[in-house]
């Protein structure tokens, strides 16, 4: 591979690059869904490629090719070059990168089992027990789904800086869904252990396992049908309090989104829209309470977003998003930091394959957790709503106003759980929504991990990673309330 590194980076120089980095990169993905005794997905992937970045003329060229040889190394890093002197053609100024010490390292996902170790058919036996005890759980339960998802990337990084890097990146996960439904009634959902084909982590297949996703297909579907009968989630301004399984997209959309500094500047907005959160807003905004913490974290154990380096080749590193409710920092790459005149960057870029230019991608951000419990939260709310498990979002292009529809919810009064009610949704305005949180917990706080976050184009899906635990939210819209 160094090789094969050294070539392409020789050739962008004698071609006139005043930088250049390739990523070489081989990716595997074993994926299977049952549905009703079915096997509806049944697929196992490796794919291989290379992409080369590189600055000529003061702009960016991006070329790559599945096509590994040294004689198409030197192809790609010729039009990359090419691609950059046009692009440097049309610029104003020219494209600069913050500093970023290059380093010699690897760095290799711990984990305890290996996905790809395991026998494809012991996947599949547990996926279709779960999905059997669902469908013998009730005779109301009319679709049933089980989902495994195993994953691994091999990268080589390399830049004319003087940096190597390898890296193995492996998760692993999934989840169990049932939908029930009856004549004259509408059908109800339960999806566990959270919606859009469950969670993942950056460990083996020792994650998987520690889901028991048999032993919760009972509780999944009891819930499902008793939200038949359930009343409509109530209507008004009040209290309340979501779980870690919809506060993950909360922050998600409403935090995460916005401080990607791409999106910011503009280059973003095509596709998924820019943000409110504006340079001149930087250390000036009070996004939320001053219980509110939020950062962009690629360094914990087992989050989706979880690396060693980044696809520019820096380092993994924590950042301040939000700090005491005032809103302090940015998701970044080397050439935004510099744009916006920060000391460095956040070690955000990443590509979902060799072919992709690296965008900036959400690693691990994450509500920071206080010192209450979720009992006690509870406990000290006298009325209120708990909503759990994502169902639908929607949020406007600066992810500014948002409204969110969860599976179920429960009833809170005098600081006890109560009846639970269907179809539950809230809506807000982001800083005033997260001005009123006055209590996060820290004993249920967990790092969950979505693997199909979509920005760019063309599009590209990346794995991201949140922490969350239980928060309480003052003064909210829940239900259909007329904008009063």
């Amino acid at each position: 591979m160094r090789d094969l590194t050294q070539k392409a980076l020789e050739v962008c120089s004698s071609e006139g690059a005043s930088y250049a980095d390739i990523r070489i990169i081989t990716t595997t993905d074993e994926d299977i869904t049952i549905k009703r005794g079915n096997i509806d997905v049944l697929n196992l992937s490796t794919i291989k490629g290379f992409g080369i970045r590189t600055l000529a003329n003061g702009g960016l060229g991006f070329a790559g090719s599945y096509l590994v040889t040294v004689q198409e190394i030197e192809r790609v890093a010729k039009l990359a070059v090419r691609i950059a002197k046009a692009s440097g053609s049309t610029r104003k100024t020219p494209i600069r990168f913050v500093e970023e010490k290059a380093v010699e390292d690897s760095y290799v996902t711990p984990i305890q089992k290996d996905p790809f170790s395991i026998p494809t058919e012991e996947k599949i036996a547990v996926l279709m027990e779960a999905d059997k005890r669902m469908r013998t759980a009730s005779d109301l339960v009319r679709m049933s789904q089980a989902d495994y998802r195993g994953f691994r990337e091999n990268k080589v990084f390399a830049s004319s800086e003087g940096a190597y890097i390898t890296q193995q990146i492996t998760f692993c996960g999934g989840g169990i869904s049932a939908t029930v439904a009856e004549a004259g009634k509408q059908p109800q959902t339960r999806s566990v252990p959270a919606s859009f084909r469950g969670d993942f982590s950056t460990q083996g297949y020792e994650y998987f396992e520690g889901l028991n996703l048999i032993e919760k297909t009972e509780g999944a579907v009891k819930e499902a049908v008793a939200l038949l009968d359930a009343p409509q989630c109530p209507s008004g301004k009040m209290t309340l309090l979501l779980d870690g399984t919809q506060l993950m997209l909360q922050v998600h959309e409403s935090c995460g989104h916005p401080t990607e500094l791409d999106r910011v500047l503009g280059t973003e907005a095509a596709y998924a829209g820019t943000s409110f959160m504006t340079p001149d807003l930087l250390g000036n905004l009070r996004y939320g309470s001053e219980q509110v913490n939020m950062t962009a974290d690629s360094t914990l154990p087992g989050g989706l977003g979880t690396f060693g380096y980044d696809d520019e080749g820096v380092s993994a590193r924590r950042t301040e998003l939000v700090k005491n409710g005032l809103f302090v920092g940015y998701q970044s790459s080397r050439e935004t930091a510099a744009l916006l005149g920060l000391e460095r960057s956040s070690a955000g870029m990443r590509a979902d394959n060799a072919q992709h230019l690296p965008l900036i991608r959400m690693v691990n951000v994450s509500l920071e957790p206080l010192d209450w419990t979720r009992e006690e939260i509870i406990a000290e709310t006298k009325k209120g709503i708990l909503m759990s498990t994502n169902k639908s979002w929607s949020i406007d292009d600066k992810r500014l106003n948002f409204q969110f529809g969860t599976e179920i919810a429960w009833e809170i009064v005098d600081g006890s759980i109560g009846q639970i009610f269907k179809n539950p949704t809230y809506a807000g305005i982001t800083p005033e929504f997260w001005g009123g949180m006055d209590a996060h917990s820290k004993d249920d706080w967990k790092l969950r991990g979505t693997p199909n976050c979509g920005k760019g184009q063309p599009g590209q899906v990346m794995y991201t990673g949140h922490g969350a635990g239980t928060a309480r939210f003052q003064k909210i819209d829940v239900g259909i309330t007329g904008g009063k």
